[in-house]
């Protein structure tokens, strides 16, 4: 149940008839895992917090430094050499003391990755390389959990959700992260955000927008973004939405594995 605080905390959202009373308690009730406590990592912590998410699980390994504080926006700069998970539950303490924090202070591995995600709800994909982006998401496959994947470069960004452990309403499967990338780049052919730079406030969109499709998958409001791909390019303020489907020589549910 709601407390009297949580709701005059919540009313904005309670007043919606979309979500009301019984969406916002829903909202408490979730486990949402954040893979990364960085740029995409910090906008998505702070609206999941103020809105109410009951529990929220953040995984990184990494500690603050000067340069993240152009985007990661949850750190502050008297928490430079402090570690993310520690800084970003700080902080979520006093944007919403309501809401639980769980600390994983680790570099995601394919062997405690199943470890991470089996007492969360729904997943989000903060990361900033193809390789955890692979792992992640095959992993959320296997076990069975919603993936919010985000990615940005230096101005662009892209946006997707992924269930594809289960059907469409024409009986195929929905697609997996590999229909859309069916291979890994190669090592060092993607340029690191170090190396090529990103802006930081694309980074807060982004953040946003993935925090905001949670919030619709928890609450069962709106149209998903499961076999569709925002493309932003925040040059020319630009967002598109391409579909794209279920590749039927995908290793994981593809037709070989299936049948």
């Amino acid at each position: 149940m709601l407390s009297q605080d949580e709701i005059q905390r919540y009313a904005r959202h309670i007043v919606l008839p979309e979500i009301g009373g019984p969406g916002q308690q829903r909202l408490k009730a979730a486990r949402v895992l954040i893979i990364g406590a960085g740029g995409l990592g910090a906008p998505l912590l702070q609206y999941l917090a103020a809105a109410g998410i009951g529990t929220l699980g953040i995984v990184d390994d990494d500690d603050v430094s000067l340069s993240n504080l152009q985007r990661q926006v949850i750190h502050g700069t008297n928490k430079v050499g402090f570690p993310k998970v520690e800084s970003a539950k700080e902080a979520i303490a006093r944007i919403n003391p309501n809401v639980c924090v769980e600390t994983h202070m680790r570099r995601v591995t394919k062997s405690n990755i199943g470890e991470l995600l089996k007492d969360y709800d729904i997943v989000a994909d903060g990361t900033d390389n193809f390789k955890t982006r692979f792992l992640v998401s095959d992993a959320c496959f296997h076990h069975q959990k919603p993936l919010v994947s985000a990615a940005v470069g230096r101005f662009d960004g892209t946006l997707t959700t992924l269930k594809p452990f289960e059907k469409n309403q024409d009986g195929k499967p929905n697609p997996t992260y590999r229909c859309l990338f069916p291979e890994e780049p190669l090592d060092g052919s993607v340029p690191s955000c170090a190396e090529a730079g990103v802006l930081g406030a694309l980074t807060g969109i982004l953040g946003a927008m993935q925090a905001l499709e949670i919030i619709k998958e928890i609450s069962g409001i709106g149209e998903g973004m499961v076999g569709r791909l925002l493309l932003v390019d925040s040059l020319s303020m630009r967002f598109e939405t391409i579909r794209y489907q279920w590749n039927s020589k995908n290793p994981l549910n593809g037709e070989e594995v299936l049948s």
